[in-house]
């Protein structure tokens, strides 16, 4: 009676409702939240059970065609990874292979294959060992007429040639070495890298890592927060990358320098998307560790030949 009369009734009244209100979005909150975890953990378990078939099918893959070898007698005679001094001994000795008119070729071969004309003309020399071409695509192939010198070569910089015939091979040693002056860029989600070359030298060198929050293991609210930080985290860190590569970029001071762009693949794709670089070269490395010795890793990556004797 003395609450109505002093008009406290009504808002216990409110009072009630209110808190009947919070405790039905306190249970609509903590069901919620058991569903996103749940979700982040099943997105978790798809995504290890994707890549463990995909590895799966990388090794099935390779049991294929390593079979399809054994049963065709088809394989490389030799695979050999080439770089620097090993690498220019190779390609001198390739120079040096001289033949009658027209008798040795050289065909940038792409991701398509070889065009109709030079597979006619492959298949007369090579027989069935043209599919080791195909295989090695893209690539640079080098036989002559006679079948007796017979390799494709994959180089840094991607062949861009079209069927040369002519009494030697036609080798562009700037696809093969550092030759000039040139800068190869490394690119992480973390980290970067730049350094200046004459040739095989480095004369400037910049580089930093950017604080990237690691991998996460927690579900729900948790974790949609912890993606969204990383992720401005990146995006910030790609901007810093953006910035330390102005210099290149055309019409920048050192817009006749070429650029190699090398890295995670999936940040070096956006680094291109995302501004108006464009580099000479781009390339998929794998390079651990601080700036600098892993650019000189991926450096040393990134000018390895790949020699398949077919």
């Amino acid at each position: 009676m003395l609450d109505e009369l002093l008009g406290r009734a009504s808002l216990k009244d409110r009072i009630d409702e209110l808190e009947a209100e919070n405790e039905r979005l306190r249970n609509r909150y903590e069901a919620e939240s058991e569903r996103r975890a749940d979700a982040a953990t099943a997105r978790q378990d798809a995504e290890e059970r994707v890549n463990r078939l995909e590895d799966r099918i990388a090794q099935l893959e390779g049991d294929l065609e390593r079979g399809s070898d054994a049963e065709s007698g088809v394989s490389v005679r030799r695979r050999d990874f080439l770089r620097g001094a090993r690498l220019e001994a190779v390609l001198d000795r390739l120079a040096s292979f001289r033949t009658g008119p027209e008798g040795a070729l050289t065909v940038g071969v792409g991701e398509d294959g070889l065009s109709e004309s030079v597979r006619d003309d492959l298949t007369d020399v090579l027989g069935d060992r043209i599919t080791l071409v195909d295989d090695a695509a893209p690539c640079l192939c080098c036989v002559d007429d006679a079948g007796v010198l017979a390799v494709t070569l994959e180089p840094p910089i991607a062949p861009d040639r079209d069927a040369t015939w002519s009494d030697r091979f036609e080798l562009e040693r700037e696809r093969f070495l550092p030759t000039g002056r040139h800068a190869v860029a490394l690119v992480r989600t973390d980290l970067f890298a730049i350094g200046v070359y004459e040739g095989d030298e480095r004369v400037d060198y910049r580089g930093f890592e950017s604080d990237v929050k690691g991998s996460h293991s927690k579900g729900g609210f948790s974790q949609a927060r912890f993606e969204r930080i990383r992720d401005g985290q990146i995006d910030d860190h790609l901007e810093r990358c953006r910035d330390a590569l102005a210099a290149y970029e055309p019409g920048g001071e050192s817009a006749d320098t070429p650029l190699y762009l090398v890295g995670q693949r999936g940040t070096v794709d956006a680094l291109v998307e995302e501004s108006a670089l464009e580099p000479t070269a781009t390339a998929a490395v794998d390079a651990t560790g601080d700036p600098k010795p892993a650019l000189e890793d991926a450096v040393r990556s990134f000018w390895t030949t790949e020699l398949r004797v077919v």
